[in-house]
């Protein structure tokens, strides 16, 4: 029986373990040949080595998949090109990208430093458009390709110590929206996947509290694999008119989230002032105020 990934070439960074490792090797078992690109760091980005990409293409091959591993840093123009021509050299094309890599570098805003917003924003958003615009040239050039980037609903919703990595998971968002206008011309498609899952990168998450506690055992059920079905489906040309969508999977749940539109509009045809501001405007628009509220506050049942 065909898969919805036979005779296509995927990259998928970080796919050393986690997230990443579950849609590699659902890609392989799909069809595709897959290059695994992690650079092997530790969750901070400290380090590296090629073991974790290692195991996975092992893993891969045990069930007759094809794979080869790249070890470069998507953190670079340069080395986010060796990624790309990875693909190139093994496999002859590039059909796919899942822009996965990730490190994290949690902490209460006012105490986070320069090198913790810098290095995750570096690998999550940097990472992200280094690997697209250096599959981009080629996806042109053959007039199709996919790409499916890795956010989440700690950009799209909030939550706690994390303004590095928020900023960087919405932004990604943003910048899958701009590559689905640009490259539609060119049949290419830009979707992004915010996944739940127990995985190295939740793995640090605090238990010091009952309700702390509680979350982790939750987290704990959706295992990683529950993403990758609909990466690889993103990835394939059943989703061929699928491009500037954002979804998420939270263990057999899948969801599609909205992009910010107007909601609440007030007009005034002499112009506004501060004074009518607050005392006309501000009033109306809250009643549509969205809540100051955490990913685990919205999606307050249990994962299904």
């Amino acid at each position: 029986m065909a898969g919805l990934m036979d005779g296509k070439v995927v990259v998928v960074t970080g796919a050393g373990g986690g997230v990443g490792r579950e849609i590699a090797i659902m890609m392989a078992g799909e069809g595709a040949k897959v290059i695994v690109a992690d650079i092997g760091a530790s969750l901070s980005g400290a380090g590296g080595s090629a073991t974790p990409a290692q195991q996975t293409k092992a893993l891969i091959e045990q069930k007759g998949g094809a794979a080869e591993v790249c070890t470069e840093s998507v953190a670079a123009w340069g080395s986010a090109q060796k990624i790309i021509q990875a693909a190139l050299d093994h496999y002859g094309r590039i059909d796919a990208v899942v822009n996965n890599a990730g490190i994290l570098r949690d902490g209460i805003f006012h105490r986070m430093t320069e090198d913790d917003w810098l290095s995750v924003i570096a690998v999550h958003l940097n990472g992200s458009f280094f690997v697209s615009r250096a599959a981009a040239e080629h996806y042109r050039k053959q007039e199709s390709g996919a790409f499916v980037h890795i956010t989440s609903t700690s950009g799209l919703i909030g939550n706690i110590g994390q303004a590095n990595y928020a900023a960087a998971k919405l932004g990604i968002t943003a910048l899958s929206k701009s590559i689905a206008l640009d490259m539609q011309r060119y049949n290419v498609r830009s979707n992004c996947l915010s996944p739940w899952a127990w995985s190295r990168m939740t793995s640090s998450i605090p238990t010091a509290t009952p309700e702390q506690a509680a979350e982790v055992a939750k987290l704990q059920k959706m295992t990683p694999d529950k993403n990758a079905p609909l990466a690889v489906y993103l990835c394939s040309d059943a989703a061929k008119d699928v491009t500037g969508q954002v979804f998420g999977t939270r263990m057999n749940e899948i969801y599609l989230f909205s992009s910010p539109r107007p909601i609440r509009i007030m007009h005034n045809a002499e112009g506004w002032t501060p004074s009518s501001i607050a005392s006309l405007a501000g009033p109306a628009l809250a009643k549509s105020f969205m809540p100051l509220d955490t990913s685990d506050q919205c999606f307050n049942w249990d994962p299904l």
